[in-house]
């Protein structure tokens, strides 16, 4: 129930997306040509990427480190933060543990937090080395105003005793409630946090796995897509970036 569901996140994925459509016309218009990048591959789902190395899942503290060489070795050619891309390597190994099932790919995870956030830099944030995305990335309020769905925060509006409506939260952009109920940690400081990329990672592909069951296929890789955020232009966009990361490139 990560908004799309109601709504919610296709406003706020529309409104972090614009930068992907930027990026798009300069690509069409000539802009960074000289990279002569390899194609970006078709086909659902997206494909696995560069294999995530052997580590100890249940080592101390914040385990995702342990990637930072596998990370380090690609980060500029995707265009994608160390810190981040530990955490998508992280997570896919921890479900492929836990749920070998499932299938997901951390290229998968890293086309959502492109879209979403621009791998936690929307709006001048950036992620600290312990994996924390500051200033805290907060959607717009979803109050029903004309366009954007209405979705009051429960827990804030009981705390508070007035209407305190929903924001899309952290790097992934999760809705409270969805958040409340998924939300996991996945470094260790004992607290599930929206705004650590790490938890934020771990927790999407739990929900992604529950949603579309093996998204090594086409209609798992779908449906889990389509749950997290009911918009197939959005999936079509996840699906480039997740595509382009599979082969090495950014997108």
């Amino acid at each position: 129930m990560c908004g799309a569901r109601t709504g919610g996140r296709v406003v706020a994925a529309a409104r972090v997306g614009v930068f992907a459509l930027v990026a798009a016309v300069l690509v069409l218009s000539g802009c960074g040509m000289g990279e002569h990048l390899p194609p970006i591959p078709e086909g659902i789902p997206p494909g696995p990427g560069a294999a995530v190395p052997a580590i100890d899942l249940d080592a101390p503290g914040r385990t995702a480190a342990q990637l930072h060489g596998w990370a380090a070795d690609r980060s500029d050619a995707l265009n994608i933060p160390v810190i981040a891309l530990e955490a998508y390597g992280y997570a896919a190994a921890v479900l492929a543990r836990s749920r070998p099932d499932c299938g997901i790919g951390w290229t998968t995870l890293a086309g959502i937090a492109n879209v979403e956030s621009r791998h936690g830099s929307h709006g001048g944030a950036h992620i600290e080395s312990d994996g924390r995305v500051t200033p805290p990335i907060r959607g717009i309020p979803l109050d029903g105003s004309p366009g954007v769905a209405k979705i009051l925060d429960d827990e804030a509006t009981a705390r508070t005793g007035s209407s305190v409506y929903a924001r899309a939260m952290g790097p992934f952009q999760f809705l409270p409630e969805t958040w409340h109920r998924w939300g996991v940690d996945a470094n260790g400081d004992g607290t599930a946090d929206p705004d650590s990329i790490d938890d934020a990672a771990l927790t999407a592909a739990r929900y992604l796995c529950v949603s579309g069951g093996n998204l090594a296929t086409a209609a798992g890789w779908q449906k889990a897509l389509l749950t997290y955020n009911q918009s197939t232009a959005y999936m079509a966009e996840v699906r480039r970036d997740a595509a382009a990361y599979s082969i090495g490139r950014h997108p």
